[in-house]
Order: C-alpha cells, then structure tokens, then sequence
C-alpha cells in the first residue's frame, strides 16, 4: 500500500463507494484528492481496498470504485509493549513512533515510579489520545493492522501478561548490568513477544522481582541510555529486524 489511507469501519466490496464524515473531509479538503487518483480503504484489522476516486464533491464527499479487497494476516511474532507512563506528550510520542515502526499492541502501565498517573476523566481522556495517535499513525504509516491499545495495567496485571508470552523481557537501563543484551536473546519465531519499558525513574527492584518471577528476565538495549518514550521502538525495531519481520 503506497496510497493514502482512510479509515471506515467496514471495508466495502468490489464497486462504488461514498467516503464522507471526517475521512472524506480529510481526503477533499486535506488531502485534495481528484478523480482518477488512488486510495486505499482499511479498516485498521488487516482488511484494506484498493480504490480509484471517481468524484469529489463539496468539502467532505467523495465517491471512489472499489476495485480489489485484500486482507492481511496478522504477522508472527506478535510484538507488545508495556510503556511506563511518560510525562506530557511524551507518551503520545512514544505510541506514534512505535506504530509507525511496527509493534502489535501497547499497554499503559502505572510504575511505581512514574510521575504521570492516570486517575479518573484525566486517564480515560490520556487513553483515548493514544488510542487515536496509533490510528492516525497507522494511517499515515499505510498499515492495514493498527495496534491495539489496552486498558491501563497494574503491576500485577503486567506480570500475568508477561508469564503467558513466549518471550518476555524487561528493558533494563543500566550498561554494566549482569543481563543479557537483547540483541543476542533467543527469539522466537511464532507467538508473542513482550518488552517491558519502564519510566524514567527506572523499574523497582519489587517491580523487576515480579516480572523475573513471570519470566521476563532483564535485557539491555546498548551502551547508551534510552529516555522512556524511545526505547520501546528500538527495541520493536530490533526485535523485528531480528525475527525477520523486516525481511
């Protein structure tokens, strides 16, 4: 998919389509698209159309032809990682980068030691602005697949998460740490992957026995140390280099 994409909640079949709402707002007044342009429909699940406009209409119509429908599988191994909570925009930051590069799934966690602590209409409002950053990400990154972004977890919730992967690992910030680097770690190459990225005061050491005690052993990522809202797409970056997804 090179096309711009656009969002809609069913994928059409084969034949005339009206885009309007904010998607064809988007694609009239944004994007400017005319006829005999192309454009691809997804649904963010893996199931997208390749589409030719055929008029556009007013400030947010246009009506396309649905030529092919396609539907992508879900790619192995499945990548998620939990992300500490950063301060201010810094999380938004970390969930486009990490859409844009490839990972599957994001869940927010509350760390002991994070500064930023969802509670109330404040949490449900940070949730629904990284919810909407991986669509827009996805969409500016042609993905077929969006990632799913969970539910905030707790501690606990994140060691059970960790205990049923098939690989796990804590991304540990200190360089002389006696772990192994995550470079040189046994991956596999079906089921699910899981990296744990802590905040900016760094994992707990209550915190880390929890997650050894799931499974997940500590790594590290490099000599240098990584702020919060980047190492989670190196990590996915490597790790799907590694795994052959970027074959």
């Amino acid at each position: 998919m090179t096309a711009p994409v656009f969002v809609v909640d069913a994928v059409p079949g084969p034949g005339s389509f009206l885009l309007d709402g904010p998607e064809g707002r988007h694609a009239v007044s944004v994007k400017r698209l005319r006829e005999g342009e192309e454009l691809v429909l997804a649904d963010g699940l893996g199931r997208w159309a390749a589409c030719v406009v055929l008029t556009a209409e007013g400030k947010d119509q246009l009506t396309v032809r649905v030529d092919e429908v396609h539907e992508d599988p879900a790619e192995e191994p499945r990548i998620t990682v939990v992300q500490a909570l950063p301060k201010g925009d810094r999380g938004e930051l970390a969930v486009e980068t990490m859409t844009e590069t490839g990972v599957d799934a994001v869940v927010p966690w509350a760390a002991s030691r994070c500064i930023t602590q969802w509670k109330g209409d404040r949490g449900l409002k940070a949730l629904a602005k990284w919810r909407s950053t991986a669509r827009e990400a996805g969409k500016q990154s042609r993905r077929s697949r969006f990632p799913e972004v969970a539910e905030p977890m707790t501690t606990k919730q994140v060691a059970a998460l960790l205990a049923g992967a098939d690989f796990a690992a804590v991304l540990h910030e200190d360089r002389d740490h006696p772990s192994g680097a995550l470079a040189t770690a046994e991956l596999p190459a079906k089921g699910s992957i899981v990296l744990v990225v802590g905040p900016e005061g760094g994992v707990s050491p209550e915190e880390l026995a929890a997650f050894e005690a799931a499974g997940a052993k500590p790594y590290r990522l490099g000599r240098s140390v990584l702020r919060t809202s980047t190492a989670g797409t190196a990590a996915t970056a490597l790790v799907l280099g590694r795994t052959g997804r970027w074959s």
